[in-house]
């Protein structure tokens, strides 16, 4: 691999705002390198996981602490115009209810202090065809749940000796065989979302009879958590219920489970909070690392693009955090910079015409 042009790639996401093509950054880089040389990058190598650590691994091990948490969660992004293949399919999103063709990316970044670090990534591929019984439509399935990716993608991170204390995820990954793989096979602390109508009982006893109850029938004080047991899991967990006022100013319901009995009402509203940096991390490789603005069509291709937009997020992180900026102003001052550029050329273009 050609690393000065792996380097200048990230750079080139980083600093544009419209499509990004090899041509365009070859043109950039006034030939230094050619078109072909750009485009076998992205078609000669396997980048993945195992990649991204390996150039984020010297930062985290100069960031990590002991009180790090561990951010699951996916986002889709949207590729309605590009032809489906086993990465580019439908998926479920919870966002807007329905399903969506694009690409489904679940990622775990560690946040730790003020910085937050991508620190392992699947591409959900469905490869898996088959004619649905109803509509006889044909349909892409993959082979692994997201769930088994969750489960493979935390022992890698345990793997590799990650210092953290909890692992945080919204109520998708809220479920048995996670909580039981977090505590028994990582010995780590959840802290996670729960769907409202999770059955949970209320005391050992009612869990030996059977005896349960939908957690959002549970008489919860706001102030402090509750212990419960839920079927098929072997240790008590604390309940909470957390209400908030959404945008729009209606009130909103947030039931949290939490593995670490020693936590309380304001350690848990604290530490889920954190939950929100993975959000940021999807909104910027969207926004701010041309995540979409790539023109490949092999599955190849869009894979590697996809990670070098992953690894230019994480430069992006660094390199605000060193200049106390958030990426949005960042990324605002490299465009007023390229506004002004073109302004002046533009004068010149015009002064030699008159």
């Amino acid at each position: 691999m050609n690393t000065e042009l792996f380097e200048l790639y990230s750079d080139y996401l980083l600093s544009s705002f419209g499509k990004t093509t090899a041509t365009q950054l070859s043109s950039l880089l006034d030939g230094a390198y050619s078109h072909d040389q750009v485009t076998r990058l992205l078609s000669r190598n396997h980048f993945d996981s195992k990649t991204l650590w390996h150039h984020v691994k010297a930062v985290v091990r100069q960031e990590e602490r002991d009180d790090g948490v561990l951010i699951a969660d996916d986002t889709i992004q949207e590729k309605l115009y590009t032809d489906e293949n086993d990465l580019i399919a439908w998926h479920f999103d919870h966002t807007f209810g329905r399903s969506v063709k694009g690409i489904n990316l679940l990622n775990f970044v560690y946040h730790v202090g003020d910085i937050s670090i991508p620190v392992a990534y699947k591409l959900i591929e469905k490869p898996i065809q088959y004619s649905d019984v109803k509509t006889k439509k044909v349909k892409r399935k993959a082979e692994p749940t997201k769930n088994e990716d969750f489960r493979e993608m935390l022992k890698v991170c345990c793997d590799n000796q990650l210092k953290f204390r909890y692992v945080l995820a919204d109520s998708w990954f809220c479920s048995n065989d996670n909580m039981l793989y977090i505590r028994h096979k990582c010995d780590k602390h959840f802290v996670m979302a729960s769907k409202s109508n999770r059955k949970v009982s209320l005391s050992e006893e009612d869990k030996s009879q059977g005896r349960s109850q939908r957690i959002d029938s549970i008489d919860f004080s706001e102030e402090k958590p509750i212990k419960g047991w839920i079927a098929g899991v072997d240790f008590p967990v604390l309940l909470f219920r957390q209400v908030f006022t959404n945008k729009d100013g209606s009130k909103g319901i947030l039931y949290l489970i939490c593995s670490d009995l020693e936590c309380d009402a304001e350690a848990l509203k604290a530490i889920y909070k954190k939950r929100w940096k993975v959000e940021v991390f999807h909104k910027t490789l969207k926004s701010n690392a041309s995540m979409a603005k790539s023109p490949t069509y092999t599955v190849l291709t869009q894979s590697n693009h996809l990670f070098m937009s992953i690894y230019s997020a994480f430069r992006l992180e660094v390199l605000a955090n060193k200049l106390d900026l958030n990426h949005f102003e960042l990324r605002a001052k490299l465009y007023l910079t390229a506004l002004k550029s073109s302004f002046q050329k533009l004068q010149s273009m015009k002064g030699c015409v008159t």
